[in-house]
């Protein structure tokens, strides 16, 4: 593990916020003065009305109306909590070993909020649950069925850690060790690469393995690493199979099995 940990730092301190592009924090980043213009929009959203701002929009398994229901349970979170960070503390226990629980609760409160409005059509008579097939569930994925919630998880990096200058640090009452690595297919393949799970499936149970395997490097700030080790994949610096041009100038080489 010391070993890891040196290269692991060493690739940490390389990847810093030069090496933002094409990651998606790099359009939050834009941001420096909103001058509340996000939120404006996200408190005054009519979904009967704004909803139409969205239309034509697709992006693999989502379509325009599903960014609208988004927009729509942000704005009963913050009504309903005063913001997004305290609906999410709702279901937040200090005491857990890390977010899962807090993840499940959230996806479920979530998902029970109204959507009628936005999905009018597809809603069976007389019921205002959320449609089994509407697409704003694939932003709400839970732990509870497996998923990594990769997504999720990425959001709470960008919400919760404050140690350098990638994420943002805004909810104070999480602390980053309670926070589970935002696990996609680079950090999976690399982390397998270097030791940090020997589980096959970029799942859940994943996830919580490399997340406590970075624990033994950082015990405060685990998922510290996984920009740097998400820039590997990100900017094809990692190939799937050895590439010797690559893997010669490859910062954590000598502790990668590829």
């Amino acid at each position: 593990m010391k070993n890891l940990k040196t290269y692991l730092n060493k690739l940490y301190l390389t990847f810093d916020l030069k090496f933002l592009s094409p990651d998606p924090l790099e359009v939050v980043h834009q941001f420096k003065k909103m001058d509340n213009q996000p939120y404006k929009f996200v408190i005054n959203f009519n979904p009967k009305k704004d909803a139409r701002v969205f239309d034509g929009f697709i992006h693999r398994f989502n379509s325009g109306r599903d960014i609208a229901c988004l927009v729509y349970f942000a704005k009963q979170m913050i009504e309903r909590n005063g913001s997004i960070g305290e609906f999410f503390l709702k279901g937040y226990n200090p005491g857990d070993a890390n977010i899962k629980n807090a993840l499940v609760n959230f996806s479920e409160r979530a998902l029970s909020l109204d959507s009628s409005a936005i999905y009018s059509d597809i809603v069976c008579a007389g019921k205002k649950e959320l449609p089994g097939n509407a697409g704003v569930r694939f932003f709400f994925p839970s732990p509870k069925d497996g998923s990594p919630c990769k997504r999720l998880n990425l959001y709470l990096r960008w919400m919760v850690r404050n140690g350098d200058s990638l994420d943002f640090g805004l909810w104070k009452d999480i602390q980053p060790c309670k926070l589970v690595i935002p696990l996609d297919t680079h950090i999976a393949r690399i982390s397998q690469n270097i030791g940090l799970t020997k589980r096959k499936s970029p799942d859940w149970k994943m996830a919580e393995e490399i997340t406590e395997n970075l624990k033994i490097l950082d015990p405060e700030d685990p998922v510290k690493y996984d920009f740097a080790i998400c820039r590997l994949g990100i900017l094809e610096h990692c190939s799937k199979r050895k590439d010797f041009k690559k893997c010669e100038a490859c910062l954590i080489k000598k502790i990668c099995v590829l």
